[in-house]
């Protein structure tokens, strides 16, 4: 029995062996099965959903339908945005409805926090109110999507100073047709007031006074601020922000699409919010509409590592002065209270503080500048300066804007366009690629979205429209005349002085302080400050 057990027992080790062996074997060949058929489904089902049209549609292709497609079409309601939500089509019959407005509520587009009719009017109760303060002299192409871009996003209302082009009969009188829309003029009764206000006679600013073009403006703005601040704290106003017509504000890390949402989550002991500013990077020298073609933007020296920064400034710049072709400083918005002022037009401040403020991490504001080959051209025909490097310090704080003005006004139209392409145009796809891969460059698509959308559901056209049919020929002629006589009376809410000696008062005590320009980025000078630190 003995020898018996010890002879059995190697076959039972190896019976067990093998079958082991063949367990083992089994399990490798269902698992390489069930990876080869999983990538397998996954790519029919892609397949599937792609071919049933569920994927993304390209946002950039919105820009080239015509405005007079069925909504219930548009690629648009793929493109959800946080706050946005898409409504359900309405039946084609509703579609031939004469007034695009009554349909805006019920229209495929993408739908917005504070979308409701044309006027846009939003419920007083909605808090924080807020209010933007720009000086232009655009037309109403740029005026109205910069507008209504900025009402989707919870902004309630807006002092506009116009002067040339945007202060037209033609112009104006749509913008003062426009609910939460003060339209102030450039009268001389205005500029008498504004020489007696309080900054005017105040040494911080008195540096950019008697020059022309840009710095003249920058007096303007800052003028136009100190006014639009009484303004605001009359409406009840909670924040005020200083925009230009040519930017628009990008709410990102907000939880919806809303500058409303942004600001309310703002901690209280918050005096003021600084957005850093991005620059549109356009890859035509044809773009006729920025906000609706321009998709690519430079982002902030804040909003980047500062070894990639530095890394890729040289690729980034292209031979131009600086990374960015104009400021790259920003722009704020304040909490409206006592004793605040201008401190320029990208910044604000208080006679008896220092305001605390942050600055925001992901929300910027975008910046079209140059965007058009025609801005070139505008630039030049604003300002009488001569096109001489001596001459053009003059008239211009930021070195790009000097070099084109000199080529604006000595080139011909073939040279500026060669210089057009070479320094503002990014046509080298390869540097493209190596720049938005190193964060560089970004693509933001938002605003295009929400604007196309704004066009096609027919609201400017409604905006428009509504001016003309609403009032009969004589009667418009007649309300022209009557806004033209009394385009000043928004002038007597300017702050002055109450006496001479408050005003020598603030000359001492605001001295050694000065309004803070538009400053291009850092440049390659300041690397070794920034790696020592």
């Amino acid at each position: 029995m003995k020898s018996t057990h010890h002879h059995r027992a190697p076959l039972i080790s190896a019976s067990s062996s093998s079958s082991s062996s063949s367990q083992n074997h089994s399990f490798v060949s269902r698992l390489l099965l069930l990876l080869t058929l999983l990538p397998v489904s996954l790519a029919c089902l892609a397949f599937i959903l792609q071919w049933r049209g569920g994927g993304l549609a390209d946002p950039a292709s919105a820009s080239v339908r015509s405005s007079t497609s069925v909504p219930g079409g548009s690629d648009l309601n793929h493109e959800v945005f946080p706050g946005m939500e898409t409504v359900s089509s309405v039946s084609p019959k509703s579609h031939q409805s004469s007034s695009d407005c009554s349909n805006l509520a019920r229209s495929s587009s993408p739908s917005f926090p504070y979308y409701g009719d044309w006027k846009f009017g939003v419920d007083t109760s909605l808090k924080p109110k807020i209010c933007i303060t720009t000086s232009t002299s655009a037309g109403l192409d740029q005026i109205l999507p910069w507008m209504f871009y900025h009402k989707v996003l919870g902004v309630s209302t807006f002092f506009l100073f116009v002067e040339g082009k945007a202060a037209t009969p033609s112009i104006s009188k749509v913008l003062e047709s426009i609910p939460g829309v003060k339209v102030i003029y450039r009268t001389k009764e205005l500029e008498e007031k504004q020489a007696k206000s309080r900054i005017w006679n105040e040494t911080w600013l008195s540096s950019f006074f008697y020059k022309p073009c840009n710095y003249e403006l920058f007096v303007k703005q800052s003028l136009n601020m100190e006014m639009a601040i009484v303004m605001a704290r009359d409406a009840g106003m909670d924040w005020i922000l200083h925009l230009d017509t040519d930017e628009l504000i990008y709410p990102a890390g907000a939880r919806e699409y809303s500058l409303r949402r942004l600001l309310l989550d703002v901690p209280p002991n918050v005096d003021m919010v600084i957005f850093p500013n991005y620059e549109s990077s356009v890859e035509r020298d044809d773009i006729k509409d920025p906000f609706t073609e321009v998709s690519m933007f430079k982002k902030n020296y804040d909003h980047l590592p500062k070894d990639t920064y530095f890394g890729m400034y040289k690729e980034a710049t292209r031979n131009n002065p600086n990374y960015f072709l104009t400021y790259g400083n920003g722009k704020s918005v304040a909490r409206v209270q006592d004793h605040l002022r201008p401190n320029g037009a990208h910044r604000w401040h208080n006679y008896m503080k220092t305001p605390n403020e942050i600055k925001l991490e992901e929300a910027a504001v975008l910046h079209y500048t140059y965007a058009k080959f025609s801005d070139l051209t505008s630039r030049r025909d604003r300002c009488g300066c001569k096109p001489t490097k001596e001459d053009v310090k003059r008239c211009f704080m930021l070195d790009f804007d000097r070099s084109a003005f000199i080529i604006a006004s000595t080139a011909t139209e073939e040279e500026m366009l060669s210089w057009y392409r070479e320094h503002v145009v990014w046509g080298d796809k390869e540097v493209k690629t190596k720049l938005i891969r190193k964060g560089i460059l970004t693509r933001i698509y938002s605003p295009m979205v929400v604007i196309q959308a704004l066009k096609e559901s027919g609201v400017f056209s409604s905006v428009v429209s509504s001016v003309s049919t609403n009032l009969s020929k004589k009667k418009f002629l007649s309300s022209i005349h009557k806004s033209n006589s009394s385009r000043s009376t928004a002038s007597e809410t300017l702050p002055s002085k109450e006496n001479k000696s408050e005003g020598i008062s603030a000359r001492h005590l605001l001295g050694d302080e000065s309004a803070i320009p538009p400053l291009s980025p850092p440049g390659m000078e300041h690397a070794r400050f920034v790696t020592e630190d």
